[in-house]
This record gives structure tokens, C-alpha cells and sequence, in this order.
């Protein structure tokens, strides 16, 4: 690079020759690195480190950062910088473009980062074509890996500051590959006018648009919105013992004896977890909340009474309400269960269903279906220390019930409402009203644990799965998919809030023909 000139003042300039070697001679350095490490005999890791130290790439990736950093720190101190080289759309985009990611928080994120690549690299002309060799026809004097420079500065930066940038490396190898995939136009042409010439944007597709489709898939676990308001500018040190290898780029498909699993994709399916997990038990709150209504208790003794203490023994009885054969039929206990056989929930289907609706004090009760979904739940283990009615507080529960008198009908809590954005779920007109069906599929559509990613291979489908293949897990069923069998999203019945998930195909069938959703069937 031929240098950078500072202007200090009036009559003040000062002109500063920064290291950053000229375009040319980053091709040889690139080829001489492949070529030395492709030719170790007897491959071991410190040979590998020390081939990829002789070929100097990640010496001239640390001055193209150092470059960069002087620049966003003159800039910072309020000293203006005029940034010259041979060309100008070669070493002057990779500096400018570092700068501006090193001053401005909204060049980190995913659409500021498309914004700042069109303003840099593709309106300043550079030439993508010629350096990417996409044509036969271009000179092999004339490629050069500038652009994949770029990004993996821009990669060694996000390992010096994970919480600054809102994509992940996914996000940066995608760009990446479609560059040499002419899958869309975005990079294709030498400048603009090539770009009008052809008329790319009539006949191809946009890059950015993909990128947005898929966004979930690009962003950052571990980014902090917050993080641009405490260091909004952050200056990278290029130091040797702060760069690595990228391996992700380039031995993406060298999985080894131990395959590696992302952390980005293992917190982000932990962060996910953990909010379908925290709906559901919104959900189950608001559930309790209403028995306790119906019970005429308060809260915090059902909680309590509800905390793994309760026995199957007292929900049986509690529920089928069989007490004509205690010898004191006539006790509060007994007064209080045939009251309660008064107010049960009318299982879906049924005519009593169909003639009513809603759960009245007129209704029969189906305890066995109703048992059923509460022994599944039960044999996973949430119920293992149990306790005897009066211990578990169901008799008193029941002398209270009978002296307040029970309450007409349960109403759905969180049927009506929508959170973070999302769609509400489509309801049925007495959705309001809850049934056996709904209250088991409420408890069935969520799944409590997901399955790991550590030794899944392939999917369902038998795709592969490898290191830079993104996979999904089902909010239903919690087993992993990749992006083709994770069909869409869809709200779930056992969440608060209605917010569509993804589900795999077979789920998102079961859910659309739950009886807590209404859709129009095809």
C-alpha cells in the first residue's frame, strides 16, 4: 500500500506508508501456503503451523488490521485520513471498509454489514470478476483472494469482540461461496456499470434477499444490543498471539476421528430451549391460576400443595370423584368430591361437548382419558416422592371447594395473546373453553428435552450433516432436522404466547389437526 496521509491542521499533514503489500503478490502468498502445507509428507500439527507461518498470510492479515485500526483511531481522535494506493479499489476498500466496522456499531450488524459492503466494495468498483476469476477468459495475473482477505479480518475480529457483532461465521462463509457460486448477481461484474450493462437486477436474483429469508440462521448468540452504548468503538489488537487459523473457512469439511460441534449453534439451541420451556410454564401458570379459582383457594397453597408432593392415589380419587364407598359418605371430604362431580371438563367430541361447550356445573366427566395424559406425565419422573391425601392437601382442597361453591367454567389464559412480534394462532370461536383434548395437547406439544447435536450425522432424510450444515430442532418434538424438513412454523397449543416455531413436517401435520388449533384443512 502506498501510504496514509493525515491532516493535523492547517498546513499540518502527515503521510504515513502503511505495510499492507500490493494486490499481486497476495496470490502467490496464498498459493505458496497451500502448496507447502499439500506437500508435507508425514502431516503432523506442528509442521502444519509451521508451513502456514512461512507462507506469511496470517502476517499480512494482522497489517491489514493494523492498517485499519490506525484509521478508525485517527478518526475516533477527530484527525481526518485520506487512504491512496497504485489502484484503489483493492487495499483502500479492505482498510475503509475495517475502519468503518471498527467505528460504527451498524456496520456489525447483518444489514448494516450488506450496506457497508455495497457503499466500499461494489459502488467503489471493485473488480469482483477479475479477482475472482470468474471468467475462463480473465488472466490469472489478475486474481486475487482481496474480498476473502476482508472477511477474515472481519472473522478475526469477531473472535476478539463475540459480543459486538450481531451475524455469526455462517453468515460471513455464505457470502463467501455465492461470490464464486454466481447463484446470484450481486457480485458479479467489475463496477457498476457492468453491473447496469447486463441488467443483473432484472434477471438474477439479489444475494441480500436470501440472506434476509434465512436470517436466522446467520445471527449471533451471543450478541449484546447493549454492547454498542458501553464500547461503541472497538479497536482490535493485531498482536501474533491474537490471531488463529480459520478453520472453518478453510477445512470446513475436514471433520476428523472427533468431530467438532459449533458452540454458536449449541448456545443458540440452548437460548431456544430455554424460551419454549419458559412459555410452557407461563402457560401452565395461567393453568393453575384457573384451578385455583375453581377450587376457591389461594395460589400459593396450590403451588405448594403441586411442588412433586401430590400422589397418583389422591389425583384418582380426586378426579373420578368415587367416594360412595367411603363408610362416611356423609363427611366434608365426600360432600366436597360430589360437588366437584358437578364442575368437570367435558371432554371434545362428545354430545355434551357439542350441546354445551364449555365446562358447567351440568356436565359429565371422562376421568380416564383425563388420568391417562396425567400418568404419562407423570412416569417421566416428575412425580416420584409422594405423599398421602392429607398430606398432599386434597382433602382439604376439596372441604374448600365445597364451601365455596366451585365456579362455572375454566377459560383459556393465553389463547388471546401475542408476544415479540408474532402472529396470534388461529382460534375457534369457544376457544375460550377448554377441554380434555386441549388441556392434553397443551402438555404434549412441547418438548421438555431436545436432543443433542453431538453425534447426529445425518437427518431423517438422510442428508448429511457436516460442519457447516446448520441444524434445527423441533420445538415439538425436539429431534434434529435439517432447513428442508423443518417444514415452517407454526404456534404451538402448549405455549403462552402464540408465537409461530419451527416443527418438523409430521409435527406440524399433528398440530394443525389438534383440537386447540382450528386451521383450514387442504
Amino acid at each position: 500500500m502506498d501510504g496514509l496521509a493525515t491532516w493535523l491542521g492547517p498546513g499540518k499533514v502527515s503521510d504515513i506508508l502503511a505495510a499492507v503489500k500490493d494486490w499481486d503478490l497476495w496470490r502467490d502468498m496464498i498459493a505458496n501456503a497451500y502448496k507447502q502445507v499439500s506437500e508435507l509428507k508425514k502431516p503432523s500439527m506442528n509442521d502444519f503451523l509451521n508451513r502456514l507461518e512461512g507462507s506469511g498470510w496470517l502476517k499480512h492479515i494482522a497489517a491489514i488490521i493494523d492498517t485499519s485500526a490506525f484509521i478508525a483511531r485517527a478518526i475516533s481522535e477527530g484527525i481526518s485520513v485520506l487512504v491512496h494506493c497504485s489502484d484503489g479499489w483493492d487495499r483502500t476498500a479492505q482498510t475503509c471498509s475495517l475502519a468503518g466496522i471498527m467505528l460504527d456499531p451498524y456496520y456489525r450488524t447483518m444489514q448494516g454489514f450488506q450496506a457497508l459492503i455495497e457503499k466500499e466494495w461494489l459502488a467503489f468498483g471493485h473488480k469482483f470478476t477479475d479477482r475472482c476469476g470468474l471468467l475462463e477468459s480473465v488472466e490469472v495475473k489478475e486474481t486475487s483472494p482481496v474480498f476473502t482477505q476482508f472477511l477474515e479480518c472481519v472473522w478475526q475480529m469477531m473472535q476478539l469482540f463475540p459480543c459486538a457483532f450481531q451475524f455469526n461465521e455462517r453468515f460471513l462463509l455464505t457470502i463467501h461461496d455465492h461470490i464464486y457460486s454466481c447463484q446470484f448477481g450481486t457480485f458479479i461484474g467489475n463496477c457498476e456499470k457492468d453491473r447496469l450493462d447486463l441488467r443483473l437486477s432484472e434477471r438474477t436474483y439479489s444475494l441480500w434477499g436470501y440472506l434476509s429469508l434465512h436470517s436466522t440462521e446467520y445471527l449471533n448468540p451471543l450478541y449484546k444490543k447493549t454492547y454498542e452504548i458501553k464500547k461503541p468503538v472497538i479497536i482490535p489488537n493485531p498482536s501474533p498471539q491474537t490471531l488463529r487459523y480459520w478453520r472453518g473457512m478453510y477445512n470446513r469439511f475436514e471433520s476428523g476421528v472427533h468431530p467438532r460441534e459449533s458452540v454458536s449453534d449449541i448456545i443458540s439451541a440452548a437460548k431456544d430451549h430455554s424460551v419454549s420451556l419458559e412459555d410452557h410454564v407461563l402457560l401452565l401458570e395461567k393453568r393453575v391460576t384457573q384451578i385455583c379459582k375453581l377450587l376457591g383457594k389461594p395460589e400459593e397453597v396450590i403451588q405448594q400443595k403441586l411442588q412433586g408432593h401430590v400422589s397418583m392415589d389422591s389425583i384418582e380419587g380426586y378426579l373420578s370423584g368415587h367416594i360412595g364407598d367411603s363408610p362416611n359418605a356423609n363427611s366434608s371430604s365426600s360432600v366436597a368430591a360430589r360437588n366437584c362431580h358437578n364442575h368437570k371438563i367435558v371432554p371434545a367430541g362428545t354430545p355434551e361437548s357439542a350441546e354445551m361447550g364449555v365446562l358447567t356445573s351440568k356436565g359429565s366427566f371422562d376421568s380416564e382419558a383425563q388420568l391417562e395424559s396425567i400418568k404419562g406425565t407423570s412416569r417421566g419422573g416428575s412425580l416420584n416422592h409422594l405423599k398421602s391425601d392429607s398430606e398432599s392437601g386434597f382433602d382439604e382442597v376439596s372441604s374448600q371447594l365445597s364451601r365455596s361453591g366451585g365456579v362455572d367454567e375454566i377459560t383459556g389464559g393465553g389463547g388471546g395473546v401475542s408476544g415479540g412480534g408474532g402472529s396470534s394462532m388461529p382460534r375457534s370461536p369457544s376457544s375460550d373453553i377448554l377441554s380434555v383434548e386441549q388441556l392434553v395437547a397443551e402438555l404434549k406439544t412441547v418438548a421438555i428435552g431436545w436432543k443433542s447435536f453431538r453425534n447426529v450425522h445425518s437427518c431423517s432424510c438422510a442428508s448429511p450433516f457436516d460442519h457447516y450444515v446448520k441444524k434445527f430442532h423441533c420445538w415439538k418434538c425436539g429431534q434434529v432436522f435439517c432447513v428442508r424438513c423443518i417444514a415452517r412454523s407454526i404456534p404451538l397449543p402448549g405455549h403462552y404466547h402464540r408465537r409461530p416455531v419451527p416443527v418438523c413436517k409430521p409435527c406440524y401435520r399433528e398440530v394443525r389437526r389438534s383440537p386447540s388449533t382450528e386451521f383450514p384443512l387442504s
